[in-house]
C-alpha cells in the first residue's frame, strides 16, 4: 500500500474530519427556516443525496454551493432570496465547524507517523477556502491534535481549482506542483465523487469508511484500491 509512495493526499471532510453530519444539519435548519414545499420534512439521508445530486450538476461553475442554493430556493419555494440563506448559512456554518468538528478517531495518530517517515502529507478538498481557514485557526480539537499548517505542506480548497470532484483537477494539480507521478501518489477519500476523482487521477485510492456514504458502499468499494475501516486499521497497515 505505502511501498514506493511519497506522497499521501486526503480529502477533508467524510475523510479525514468527521463532518458530513454536520452539513446535513446546517442545511435542515436552513430548509426548515427559509423552505416551503415540505422543505421540513426532509430526511438527513435525503437532505445529503440532494445536495450530492445538485453539486454534482453544477461541479464546473464558478460558485457551486450558490448554484446549489439557487435550486434549492427553485425546489422550496425559499422566503426571502438564495443569498440571504447562503449568508445564514454560512453564519450557522462557521460556528458548528470550529465547535462541533473533529478528526476521524486515530486520523492524528495515523498523520503523525506518516509525517514522521517522510512522507509528504497534502490536503486536496472541495472545501471552501473560508471554512478551512475555521479549521486552522478556531478549531481547538483540530489545532491541539494535529494543526493543518504544522502537519500538511499543501493544503488545496475549493478556490484553488475550476472543477469540484468528480473531476480529477485537484489531485492532478498537486501531483504536478509535488512534480511526482501518479504511481508515487496514495489518496484517501471517502465518498463516491470523490473516489471517482483519486481513480480518474490515476493514483492509487486508499477509501476510508464513512457511514453516510453507505449508501453508495458497493460502488465505492468497487472503485477502491483499499478499504479501511478507520484510521487504526490504515496505521497497522503503514507499521507491517
Amino acid at each position: 500500500m505505502f511501498q514506493g509512495k511519497r506522497a499521501v493526499i486526503f480529502d477533508m471532510d467524510g475523510t479525514l474530519i468527521d463532518s458530513v453530519g454536520i452539513w446535513n444539519e446546517v442545511d435542515r435548519r436552513i430548509l426548515c427556516r427559509y423552505g416551503r414545499n415540505g422543505a421540513d420534512k426532509l430526511t438527513e439521508k435525503e437532505i445529503q443525496q440532494q445536495r450530492d445530486e445538485i453539486l454534482r450538476i453544477h461541479r464546473s461553475a464558478i460558485d457551486p454551493y450558490r448554484e446549489y442554493y439557487i435550486e434549492l430556493k427553485r425546489r422550496y419555494d425559499f422566503e426571502g432570496s438564495a443569498e440571504e440563506a447562503i449568508s445564514a448559512r454560512y453564519e450557522l456554518a462557521q460556528s458548528m465547524l470550529a465547535d462541533s468538528i473533529d478528526y476521524k478517531p486515530g486520523a492524528e495518530v495515523f498523520l503523525k507517523e506518516l509525517k514522521r517517515r517522510g512522507f509528504i502529507l497534502v490536503i486536496a478538498s472541495t472545501t471552501k477556502q473560508s471554512n478551512m481557514e475555521v479549521y486552522r485557526k478556531k478549531n481547538c480539537s483540530i489545532m491541539a491534535k494535529a494543526s493543518i499548517d504544522d502537519t500538511f505542506e499543501i493544503v488545496y480548497t475549493r478556490e484553488d481549482v475550476e472543477n469540484m470532484k468528480p473531476d480529477p483537477e485537484v489531485y492532478l494539480k498537486v501531483m504536478d506542483v509535488l512534480g511526482l507521478d501518479a504511481e508515487e501518489c496514495l489518496i484517501f477519500e471517502d465518498s463516491l465523487i470523490g473516489t471517482e476523482a483519486a481513480k480518474a487521477s490515476g493514483a492509487e485510492v486508499a477509501v476510508i469508511h464513512d457511514r453516510y456514504s453507505d449508501d453508495e458502499r458497493d460502488q465505492i468499494n468497487s472503485l477502491a484500491d483499499y478499504i479501511i475501516d478507520d484510521y487504526y486499521q490504515a496505521c497497522r497497515m503503514l507499521m507491517k
